[in-house]
C-alpha cells in the first residue's frame, strides 16, 4: 500500500514525498482513512511505528477548509511533555508546508507573552501541554468551545504523570460534537475508562500486541554483584565500551542519578549531554539537537526522554536502572530499532532486582538473554562522586552530618587501631583515592588536647544571691540579676517630674 490509497490530497502527498516516505507504517494505514471518516478512533501501537503522522495527516487535511477566530483554535493536541509537543509541532510544519495552517506551541519555558500572541491571532492547531493549557485558560486567554479534532497522544504516559485528572477536565471544557483521536502503547483499566467516558463508538485499531518491544531489538541483560553506585558506573562504562555504538541513550530512574552518572562519564572522557524534567527548556532543546545532529553520542536521560521522541540513529539504550514499571521498559527500548533499524538493549541487573526483571519479562512475553560481568568485585564501595558534597544510600537518603559530628567521628578513627582506620577511611570517587587533608582552621589534635590540659575548669555557676534572703515566688529557684540592678538616678528624677505635673 501507499500514500496514494488513503485519501490524501495532492499537497499532502508531495509534503510526505519531500519527506522521503512511500510506504504507510501499519498504523498510518488504518488510522489515516477512519481519521478523515470523521470517527472517533481508538490507536494501540508500540512506540516509534509512527503515531505521530497517523493524526498529523489527516488533520492537515480536514482543517485545509475553514478559518481559525481569535483565542478559539480549531484542533488541540495534548502532549504529555514539552519534548513531545516539539516534536509534533515540527511535524505539522514539515506535511503542512503546502498548506496556510497557523499553528501555536503551549509549553512550559517560554514566556506567556509570545504564546498569548499568537493564539490572540488564531490558530488553527494548538500543541499543547495540560498544565500550561490550562494555565491559559484560567488566565481567561484561550477559548476551548471552537475546537472540532482533539487528540491525546501517549495516553499511557498521561497516567503516569499524572495528568489525567487535567485529561478529564478539558475535555469536558471542549464541545460534545468534537472528533476524538485517542493514541497509547498501552491500555491500562484507568485509559480505557477514560475512552469509554469521552469517546463516542470509536474504532479500535491494534497493529501490535500492546507492550511489546520491536522484534528488530537486541535485548541483554547484564548481570552485577549489587547497587553499589562505583561498580554500576564501571560496569556501564565497560558495556558501552564493548559495543560499536553510534548513538545511545542511557536511561536513569532518578533525576539526581541523571546527573551524577553524566558527570562520571564526561570525567572519563565521553561524549555526553543530559536530559531531564528539571532542565529549563532551552537547555533540553540544545541537547536534543546536539544529540540528533551527532555532537553528543550519549545522552543520559529519565523517562522524560522515553516516549514518542523521534530519535531514529540510536544504535543502542542502556538502562542504567531496571525500570520499577514494566511498561517503561518496552518504551524506553523502543527508542532504538526504529522503523525496521537493527538496535541494541542492555540493562544492569543486581540480585535485588528480580522483582522487577520478572514483571518485564512476564510483560513481553519472553525471558531476556543474560549476561554476568566479570572482574567487578576489586572495586570498593562508598566512594564520593567529584561535585557531590554528600555519600547517598540507594533509597537517596544523605548521610554526611555536620561539622561537629563529623570531627567528633574523625577523632574516634584517629584513635582505632591501625588496620581498623584504614578500613573507615572514607575512600574517593572513580579514579584513584583522594589523599586527607586537614579542614582550614583545623588545629593539630595534639596541639588542641594539650591546650584543653591547660586550660582551667570553669567553677560551676552560682546562683545570684538574694539580698533579703528571701526567694522571690515563681521566678524559680532564685532571682534574676536583671531585677536586682538599681534604677539609674535620671530616670527616677524624670518620674517624679512626671508625677508633680500630672
Amino acid at each position: 500500500m501507499s500514500f496514494d490509497e488513503l485519501g490524501l490530497s495532492a499537497e499532502v502527498l508531495r509534503a510526505i514525498a519531500e519527506a522521503g516516505y512511500t510506504t504507510p507504517t501499519p498504523i498510518q494505514a488504518k488510522a489515516i482513512p477512519v481519521a478523515l471518516s470523521g470517527r472517533d478512533l481508538i490507536g494501540i501501537a508500540q512506540t516509534g511505528t509512527g503515531k505521530t503522522a497517523g493524526f498529523t495527516l489527516p488533520m492537515i487535511e480536514k482543517l485545509a477548509a475553514g478559518r481559525a477566530k481569535a483565542r478559539m483554535p480549531r484542533s488541540l493536541v495534548l502532549e504529555p511533555t514539552r519534548e513531545l509537543a516539539a516534536q509534533v509541532a515540527e511535524s505539522f510544519e514539515k506535511y503542512g508546508r503546502y498548506h496556510k495552517l497557523s499553528m501555536a506551541l503551549l509549553i512550559g519555558g517560554v514566556s506567556f507573552g509570545d504564546q498569548d500572541a499568537k493564539i490572540d491571532r488564531g490558530v488553527d492547531v494548538l500543541i499543547a501541554t495540560p498544565g500550561r493549557l490550562l494555565d491559559h485558560f484560567e488566565r481567561g486567554k484561550l477559548l476551548l468551545n471552537g475546537v472540532q479534532k482533539l487528540v491525546i497522544d501517549e495516553a499511557d504516559r498521561m497516567l503516569d504523570m499524572g495528568f489525567i485528572p487535567d485529561i478529564e477536565r478539558i475535555c469536558k471544557l471542549l464541545p460534545p460534537t468534537r472528533q476524538t483521536l485517542f493514541f497509547s502503547a498501552t491500555m491500562p483499566p484507568e485509559i480505557k475508562r477514560l475512552t469509554e467516558q469521552f469517546l463516542r463508538n470509536p474504532e479500535r485499531i491494534e497493529v501490535s500486541k500492546p507492550a511489546t518491544a520491536a522484534t528488530t531489538i537486541e535485548q541483554k541483560v547484564v548481570g552485577i554483584p549489587g547497587h553499589d553506585p562505583k561498580l554500576k558506573r564501571e560496569a556501564l562504562r565497560r558495556v558501552i565500551r564493548g559495543q560499536n555504538v553510534v548513538n545511545a541513550i542511557i536511561f536513569c530512574n532518578r533525576k539526581r542519578d541523571v546527573d551524577i552518572v553524566y558527570k562520571s562519564l564526561s570525567k572519563h572522557g565521553f561524549s555526553v549531554g543530559v536530559l531531564h524534567g528539571d532542565l529549563p527548556q532551552p537547555v533540553r532543546m540544545k541537547t536534543l539537537e546536539g544529540f540528533r545532529n551527532g555532537d553528543v553520542q550519549l545522552m543520559v536521560a529519565s523517562d522524560v526522554a522515553a516516549r514518542g521522541l523521534d530519535l531514529p540513529q540510536v544504535s543502542h539504550v542502556f538502562n542504567y536502572d531496571v525500570p520499577i514499571h514494566a511498561d517503561d521498559y518496552v518504551h524506553r527500548i523502543g527508542r532504538t530499532g526504529r522503523a525496521g533499524r537493527a538496535g541494541h538493549a542492555f540493562m544492569l541487573a543486581a540480585p535485588s532486582d528480580h522483582k522487577w526483571l520478572s514483571a518485564i519479562e512476564k510483560l513481553i512475553g519472553k525471558a531476556i538473554e543474560r549476561e554476568e560481568m566479570e572482574g567487578l568485585e576489586g572495586i570498593s564501595s562508598g566512594e564520593r562522586e567529584h561535585g557531590h558534597g554528600r555519600d547517598r544510600d540507594r533509597r537517596g537518603r544523605g548521610r554526611s552530618r555536620d561539622r561537629r559530628s563529623h570531627d567528633k567521628q574523625r577523632a574516634e578513627v584517629n584513635d582505632q587501631p591501625p588496620a581498623l582506620a584504614e578500613l573507615s577511611a572514607p575512600t574517593s570517587a572513580d579514579d584513584a583515592p583522594r589523599e586527607s587533608k586537614p579542614r582550614r582552621h583545623e588545629k593539630p589534635k595534639q596541639e588542641h588536647h594539650a591546650k584543653a590540659q591547660q586550660k582551667p575548669k570553669k567553677e560551676p555557676r552560682k546562683p545570684d544571691a538574694d539580698p533579703k534572703g528571701d526567694r522571690m515566688i515563681g521566678m524559680g529557684d532564685h532571682t534574676p540579676a536583671f531585677l536586682l540592678k538599681p534604677v539609674p538616678q535620671h530616670l527616677l528624677r524624670k518620674k517624679k517630674k512626671v508625677t508633680e505635673a500630672a
